[in-house]
């Protein structure tokens, strides 16, 4: 039976999956009952499962026909976690935990590699080699990816290379699209306090007003990569959260000031995290009031790497069509599979 044939036979039992964890969502590292089916399922196929990597994380074992003496190995990787958000959708399937949502898709990417695991466990016979099947918790924040790695992922289980995918809306459906080099940014935050005097509002000489070195601290931060970035180079400074003030006639003691940053090279991050400390250390002391600078650096940027980016597109093209399978824009979007990717060579696609 086709690639094709096999999997629309087997539809209705994946969509059955995936509308059963969608209603069921877990926050990240709290993936136990998402953990259990799929867990259930590779078991139910005759696949072999180790459980507890990056506390839930779940990786089941398909050996080919050589039974796992070749060496030859690669991972295919899905997320299992949801986010903390609400659910106004009203289908049957809906969440039933209130204020959890798989918003993102990732019930659909378990589904999915649930699906790819049922037919490769089908096919076994035809496989040359080892296909490690990497469910992962906590891609949400909690950078489960790399705990996955932490925890001896790629030591326990090696492997050549490693692939993951993400539903992509917006794309035309039934195309699918890869590139070599950046997929998505890194992902960075930032908290700047600025530390003033307050005062009455009547009386701005009795008072170091933090408010307006806080509003031109925002505005010199847009100049960063306008104007230290190369042009052909790509960065996001974003101040998204300002806090500031109780009352209308009273000027606050302190400012705060919270956003992110994203670039797609670590070299560019390093310029941008330098620069913004010396405009906000500079700003402040030409005002004579203090300031408090966090930088947190999140997840990596997460770049293809070229061989396995063509391998994969390849296989898109033998899937969907050559002209289906498309080259990938990248995202300032950020995802923790760039822990794995600065392990091992490996792709990560769009659909």
């Amino acid at each position: 039976m086709s690639l094709t044939a096999f999997l629309a036979e087997q539809a209705p039992q994946i969509t059955a999956i995936r509308r059963d964890l969608h209603a069921h969502p877990e926050l990240c590292f709290e993936e136990v009952r998402t953990a259990d089916v799929v867990a259930a399922q590779l078991t139910a196929w005759g696949i072999p499962v180790h459980r507890g990597l990056g506390t839930t994380g779940v990786v089941g074992i398909l050996h080919g026909k050589d039974g796992g003496t070749n060496g030859k190995a690669i991972g295919l990787r899905a997320d299992m976690d949801a986010l903390p958000m609400q659910e106004f959708n009203t289908f049957a399937h809906a969440s039933q935990h209130a204020g959890k949502m798989h918003a993102c898709g990732h019930d659909g990417h378990t589904a999915m590699l649930l699906a790819a695991a049922q037919y490769l466990a089908a096919h076994k016979d035809s496989l040359d080699g080892t296909v490690y099947l990497i469910f992962q918790p906590a891609e949400e924040g909690g950078g489960g990816a790399r705990e996955m790695v932490q925890d001896g992922l790629f030591t326990q289980f090696p492997m050549q290379a490693v692939f993951g995918m993400h539903n992509w809306p917006g794309m035309p459906e039934g195309t699918m699209a890869v590139s070599p080099g950046p997929a998505m940014a890194s992902s960075n935050e930032f908290k700047i306090v600025v530390r003033g005097k307050g005062g009455h509002a009547a009386m701005p000489h009795m008072v170091l007003d933090p408010v307006p070195v806080a509003a031109q601290i925002i505005t010199a931060l847009q100049t960063i990569v306008s104007r230290n970035v190369k042009p052909i180079e790509a960065g996001v400074v974003s101040v998204t959260m300002v806090h500031a003030g109780e009352a209308t006639n009273v000027v606050p003691d302190s400012v705060e000031l919270q956003g992110t940053v994203r670039t797609f090279t670590l070299e560019v991050l390093d310029l941008i995290e330098r620069r913004m400390e010396e405009v906000v250390r500079g700003t402040c002391a030409a005002h004579g009031v203090q300031c408090e600078f966090e930088f947190v650096r999140n997840y990596p940027p997460t770049i293809n790497t070229a061989p396995e980016a063509d391998f994969a597109r390849r296989v898109m093209a033998q899937v969907v069509g050559e002209a289906n399978a498309l080259p990938q824009e990248p995202t300032m979007g950020a995802e923790d599979f760039a822990f794995m990717l600065l392990e091992k060579p490996g792709a990560y696609c769009f659909i």
